[in-house]
């Protein structure tokens, strides 16, 4: 008998976790139909690419890690290998007190592995690298299933460190606060590294690779692929493997109600779905409503989201004579400046502007900072172009601009969170057998996380379905 898997959210999540399940379903020839509905007008979620004037310019995420290879595998899989792009490498700072700095070489996530580069560098005072010195010397936290980010690399490093460098690195991953994200949830290899090694310098001294010589640092490819075309293409590409009847947008769901051998899902057309297996990816605050009868879910309402908003900045290369000798820069607390990070994407990417403009990319809405987010979009291109006059000269207005807003779209792992999910998933198994969540607000934000949780979805969907 013929078993229907219904898919909930287009983004890359639930176009992954579909296009997968399409293929075991070809591959094995499996009785079973897909089908994935979309709120929106367009799938791939944040992942949007405007083509302007020879310019490509990413309105979400624009890259991912190449050491991270659930991204990679499904761009193989659909044949785009010839699309990938490396990164070109170039030197990164940060902004502290109104100063730009070099990222002190040597360094994993701002934490200093090679400690002759950070002694050097006027990143942090003489007594915040004597605290952040420390860490060889003071003994491993005490046992804790979840703390703040911020309380863990404060007891290691002193606060100067961590609002200086640890901070803008790894909170603008998460569009975060350092003191309420938590350390489990996002980063648990400094957590382990600590408890086995006493301390995290030693730690990632011994784990991590040395250092690499000049000609190795000169010939080492990039960390990151992008896609020449732009990072839509990949949805684009997604979206051609499935027929119109699998696809179906503008649908969103009111309610997902359990019956005896199969669940009724309505959607906001008044049409109702039948469906045997059901894949959720979708933001985590949908999940109460949707799944109403079932208090384990309502955790999901308290959990935060930020707001941030992109700008990205066309030029013709006259317009800016100080040039930035890097390819970007994240802004330490501890500057007065609005926007939190500005990358010189054509520096960073070939295909992202012609060989005679400059393309940069701003970002704004620091945790403590969110009504930025709400301003027009003329107020926000007036704050990030005063903060960029501040280390850069700029002598002609733009060629044109686009701004992009993510109004409570940043999900906010705080401490605890680990636990939470995991708990939600083990309900999940006795009173929604067949159900599955999956997505930026459970287990990564990034990409190649978003992926592998479809990868992993698709597995629980025909081990379940047998």
């Amino acid at each position: 008998m013929s078993k229907n898997i219904l898919i909930i959210g287009g983004g890359i999540t639930g176009l992954s976790t579909a296009y997968y399940l399409k293929k075991e379903i070809q591959n094995k020839n499996l009785p079973y139909s897909i089908k994935l509905v979309e709120a929106s007008d367009r799938l791939g979620g944040k992942i949007e690419t405007v083509k302007k004037e020879g310019f490509t310019i990413e309105r979400g995420p624009d890259s991912f890690l190449s050491r991270k290879p659930p991204t990679l595998n499904l761009i193989k899989s659909l044949g785009m290998e010839d699309q990938l792009v490396r990164n070109s490498t170039g030197q990164a700072y940060v902004l502290v007190k109104g100063k730009l700095h070099k990222i002190p070489s040597g360094s994993f996530m701002g934490i200093p592995i090679h400690l002759k580069p950070f002694l050097f560098s006027g990143l942090v005072s003489p007594i915040g690298k004597l605290r952040a010195g420390f860490d060889l010397v003071k003994k491993k936290s005490a046992p804790a299933k979840d703390q703040p980010l911020g309380t863990f690399f404060r007891y290691r490093f002193g606060d100067e460190l961590v609002e200086n460098l640890i901070e803008p690195l790894l909170g603008g991953i998460y569009s975060g606060d350092l003191d309420k994200m938590s350390l489990m949830a996002t980063f648990p290899d400094f957590y382990e590294t600590e408890q086995k090694y006493g301390s995290l310098i030693k730690g990632l001294q011994a784990t991590k690779p040395k250092p690499l010589s000049k000609k190795e640092k000169k010939n080492r490819p990039g960390a990151f692929f992008a896609l020449k075309n732009g990072f839509e293409s990949l949805v684009v590409e997604l979206g051609k493997q499935f027929t119109e009847d699998e696809v179906t947008l503008n649908c969103a769901v009111d309610h997902v109600e359990k019956k005896a051998e199969h669940y009724n899902v309505l959607f906001d057309n008044g049409t109702v779905y039948q469906a045997d297996s059901i894949v959720v990816a979708t933001p985590h605050n949908t999940l109460p409503k949707m799944f109403s009868e079932y208090s384990y879910f309502d955790h999901f309402k308290a959990m935060p989201q930020t707001s941030v908003a992109n700008v990205a900045l066309a030029f013709d290369k006259t317009a800016i004579k100080k040039d930035l000798d890097g390819t970007g820069y994240v802004v330490s607390r501890n500057s007065d400046f609005r926007i939190t990070a500005c990358t010189w994407t054509h520096k960073k990417w070939a295909h992202a502007a012609p060989d005679d403009k400059i393309l940069l990319r701003t970002y704004v809405g620091r945790p403590d900072d969110q009504d930025v987010v709400n301003l027009s979009d003329d107020e926000i291109i007036e704050v990030v172009l005063n903060d960029l006059n501040k280390t850069m000269k700029i002598n002609k207005d733009p060629l044109f601009t686009v701004v992009t807003r993510f109004k409570n779209k940043m999900p906010q792992y705080t401490v605890g969170h680990t636990d939470r999910v995991r708990e939600t998933k083990a309900e999940m198994v006795s009173s929604l057998p067949g159900v599955y969540i999956a997505g930026s607000s459970l287990s990564g934000v990034a990409v190649p996380d978003c992926i592998e949780q479809g990868e992993e979805a698709v597995e629980s969907v025909l081990q379940y379905l047998g």
